[in-house]
């Protein structure tokens, strides 16, 4: 990692998401969080002037900087201005193509960075699809754009909240699809993902329970075969390999179980399944985690808000969330496996 910092606070690359949504907002003010700063030292990857503007909404100053020269001492957030352009007519809370590239261009930035091991973890403001898409980077979100940059197909997303942590078997697909990809190596890749990143997370021993696709995880085939078929022989695939995994349990009860401190972490089937779940039990404060890269990378788990953007009033909760889980994971013993093609 770069020298001059000590390694109980890793330094962190943090993007500053959209600059017409609510990124650089949350991102100055949960840098402007003591606790936050106690946690790690941190440089936000993305436009000077952007930042400033945030900043003075948090009443705080930013300086520029080059990775060889940050301040492990400041209160001022640093920010890594590789492009020095000017987005002062980028539209607030609205789609803008300038704004998309600025964003990607961010997470291009900050994954080399990580790559390279200049920074120990990158943690991500929200970007705008159609915004990126716009600008030419064709993604359908920041877990695809990563897993193209670190070529790690097999790239899963995880969600945490207060007191769940569940990761996806599928994501932005649509629900046929979903189905289609419950298959027994599928599953078993994500139970494996999920085992590693909670040891990152300081769960020694992580406890797994592995979601069913059909209601009452297919109620013995009643209610169709594949909890069966695919999903129960990679559960008995992950404990064959020591991973305390158990199901399939079914969807409707098993996050409650979760909660109430039953697993450590859930596998969900597909998309809807898991968030609805995390979104419920911490809509402000839920993150997102990207697993199955070679990098730590942690996120809000919430979109640009352009309804509230420029207004002052976006919470930084999820923001700090996702700076501390990602300081958590950097410190740890563990780290991210080679990725794989599942």
């Amino acid at each position: 990692m770069t020298s001059g910092f000590a390694s109980e606070r890793p330094l962190i690359a943090v993007t500053m998401g959209d600059p017409a949504g609510v990124g650089p907002e949350i991102t100055a003010k949960a840098l402007a969080n003591p606790k936050i700063r106690a946690a790690c030292h941190a440089v936000v990857v993305g436009d000077l002037r952007t930042m400033e503007r945030a900043a003075r909404a948090a009443g705080v100053s930013v300086a520029a900087v080059e990775l060889d020269a940050l301040d492990s001492e400041t209160d001022e957030i640093q920010v890594h201005d590789p492009w020095g352009r000017d987005l002062d007519d980028v539209p607030v809370g609205m789609v803008d193509a300038r704004a998309g590239a600025a964003a990607a261009e961010a997470v291009i930035v900050a994954t080399k960075l990580a790559l390279d091991g200049r920074v120990a973890a990158v943690v991500t403001a929200p970007i705008n699809k159609a915004a990126i898409n716009a600008a030419g980077y064709q993604y359908a979100g920041h877990t695809e754009l990563l897993a193209d940059l670190t070529d790690s197909p097999g790239a899963r997303m995880l969600l945490v909240a207060p007191g769940l942590r569940v990761i996806h078997n599928s994501t932005h697909v649509s629900l046929r699809e979903a189905i289609d990809r419950v298959t027994r190596e599928n599953v078993r890749h994500v139970i494996g993902l999920l085992d590693e990143t909670l040891r990152m997370m300081a769960f020694p021993e992580p406890r797994i329970a592995v979601c069913g696709l059909n209601p009452h995880a297919g109620e013995g085939g009643l209610f169709g075969d594949e909890d069966d078929a695919f999903i129960r022989p990679a559960i008995e695939d992950a404990c064959n390999d020591g991973i305390d995994a158990t199901g399939p349990e079914p969807g409707d009860t098993v996050f409650n179980r979760a909660r109430n401190g039953a697993f450590d972490g859930v596998v969900a089937m597909y998309h809807d399944q898991g968030h609805v779940a995390v979104k419920v039990a911490g809509f402000f404060d839920g993150i997102n985690v990207s697993v199955g890269l070679p990098i730590i990378r942690t996120s809000v788990d919430h979109g640009t808000a352009f309804d509230i953007a420029g207004q002052g009033i976006a919470r930084a909760d999820s923001m700090e969330m996702a700076i501390e889980i990602a300081a958590t994971m950097a410190a740890s013993d563990v780290r991210p496996a080679a990725p794989e093609s599942a």
